[in-house]
């Protein structure tokens, strides 16, 4: 196959689909550092992405969106972040998906411009770090050919993180695992307002 060009830039992708049941519900909404939960993954995307969207169910409770966001509806099921991110890359228009966890509020400009310049050398379906000796799936830059098997796995209903390390994705190295703290339960919003302190 010959070239195509010089690739699209990417779109950023705010997964906000989950229900929440580990924090009491609507992830999205959820205060921290009196600032809902959401706003900290659409601040990072917008240092690096033109285009950012937001992909919830049409159920997600969501706090307005400021600035330039798209809110992308994907099916009511399944509730799994994997159906949010098969639904971005479906309607990308063939770009790149820069894919961002809502409940990942320390990854900043700085981590996303280190995954960016990695993907820049890379032509793998998918790019993502390597946190804890795991793939962190949530936080990772997803191009079109990884579309199909993608699909496949969400259909035979595989675990997201299975998912993508079939693509085989390059992965980028972190020394500095601080960035990718999840905050999945009301403890972790303590620690996540902790290290906003550091």
């Amino acid at each position: 196959m010959g070239s195509e060009g010089p690739e699209a830039p990417p779109v950023g992708a705010v997964l906000a689909g989950g229900e929440g049941r580990r924090i009491g519900g609507d992830k999205a909404i959820v205060e921290l550092e009196g600032r809902p939960l959401v706003s900290y993954p659409l601040e990072a995307l917008h240092e690096v992405c033109d285009r950012v969207a937001v992909v919830a169910k049409r159920q997600t409770l969501l706090p307005p969106l400021e600035g330039a966001v798209e809110l992308w509806l994907e099916p009511d099921e399944p509730r799994d972040p994997l159906c949010g991110l098969v639904h971005a890359l479906r309607v990308a228009d063939g770009s790149p998906v820069l894919a961002l966890a809502c409940d990942l509020p320390l990854v900043d400009g700085d981590v996303l411009r280190a995954l960016l310049a990695a993907a820049r050398g890379s032509t793998a379906p998918a790019v993502a770090p390597r946190v804890h000796d795991r793939l962190e799936p949530l936080c990772a830059l997803y191009r079109r050919q990884a579309l199909p098997d993608l699909e496949r796995a969400l259909e035979a209903g595989a675990r997201m993180s299975d998912a993508v390390a079939a693509l085989r994705p390059d992965e980028l190295a972190v020394a500095d695992d601080v960035a990718f703290l999840n905050v999945d339960r009301p403890e972790d919003l303590l620690r996540a307002a902790t290290l906003f302190g550091c």
